[in-house]
C-alpha cells in the first residue's frame, strides 16, 4: 500500500515517514502543496496524508483541485489544534477524515487503515481469504494460524493483494502500489516475489491469469471469507 505524506514540518515528516514505514507503507513525501498536488495528480495512491497549512499552495487548494480533476484518493487532513474553520473547509473540499495537531501517531494509523478498509469495501479490521489472515494493526500474516515471516516488499504484496482479493491484478498496478517514487521500479521483480510469497502462503492461492495479472482467491474447498 502506498501513501503520500504531505507535510512540511520536517520533523514531523521524518517521524510521520518513519511510523508509516514501520506500519508496512511505502510513502512519498512532499514538503509544499505545489509538490503535493503534482505528486496526488501523476501518481496513483491509496490514502493521502495531508497538512492544510503548507507553503507554495495550502491544503484546501490542493484538495479542491484533486477533486475537480476526478481523483478519489482517500485523504486525511491534518489541522491545527481549534481551527474548526479548517476542518469544515476541508471536509468541503472533498476530504475523508481529519486529524488535529498535535496527535498519536497510533491514532493516525488507525485513521488511515479505516480509510483504506473503506475505500477497499471491507468492514472487518482483518483481512481473510480462506486460511490466510492478515492483522494490518500488528502488520502480521497467517496461514491457517501459523505466523508467517515476510519481508516487509513481501509484506506490501500480500496486503495490497488481500485488499483486493478476488481481482486481477496487473504487474504495472502492483508495481505503482508497492514502492516509493525513489524506488527503482522494475515490474520483473514483481514476478519474483509472487514466487516467493507462493512458496509461504501456499502455491495455489495466487493465480496467474495469463496476460492481465494476478489474483488472490480461497483454495478449492476453503470459504471465501473477508
Amino acid at each position: 500500500m502506498r501513501i503520500l505524506l504531505v507535510e512540511d514540518d520536517p520533523d514531523l515528516s521524518r517521524q510521520l515517514k518513519q511510523a508509516l514505514g514501520d506500519a508496512g507503507y511505502a510513502v512519498d513525501h512532499a514538503a509544499d502543496g505545489e509538490e503535493g498536488h503534482y505528486l496526488g495528480e501523476s501518481e496513483p495512491y491509496d490514502a493521502v496524508i495531508l497538512d492544510l497549512g503548507l507553503p507554495k499552495m495550502d491544503g484546501v487548494s490542493v484538495l479542491e483541485q484533486w477533486r475537480r480533476a476526478n481523483i478519489a484518493t482517500p485523504v486525511l487532513i491534518l489541522t491545527a489544534r481549534g481551527a474548526w474553520s479548517e476542518k469544515v473547509a476541508g471536509f468541503d473540499a472533498g476530504a475523508d477524515d481529519y486529524l488535529t495537531k498535535p496527535f498519536h501517531t497510533e491514532e493516525l494509523l488507525a485513521r488511515l487503515r479505516a480509510l483504506l478498509r473503506r475505500a477497499a469495501g471491507h468492514s472487518s479490521p482483518s483481512l481473510a481469504v480462506g486460511g490466510l489472515r492478515l492483522d494490518p494493526r500488528a502488520a502480521r500474516a497467517t496461514v491457517n494460524g501459523e505466523p508467517l515471516r515476510l519481508t516487509s516488499l513481501e509484506y506490501r504484496l500480500l496486503h495490497y493483494m488481500m485488499m483486493h482479493q478476488g481481482r486481477v491484478i496487473g504487474r504495472t498496478e502492483l508495481v505503482e502500489h508497492l514502492y516509493d517514487q525513489d524506488f527503482d521500479r522494475d515490474s520483473n521483480t514483481i514476478e519474483v516475489f509472487i514466487g516467493r510469497l507462493r512458496k509461504k502462503i501456499g502455491q495455489d492461492r495466487i493465480e496467474t491469469v495469463r496476460g492481465l495479472g494476478y489474483r488472490l482467491a480461497p483454495l478449492v474447498g476453503e470459504p471465501q471469507e473477508g
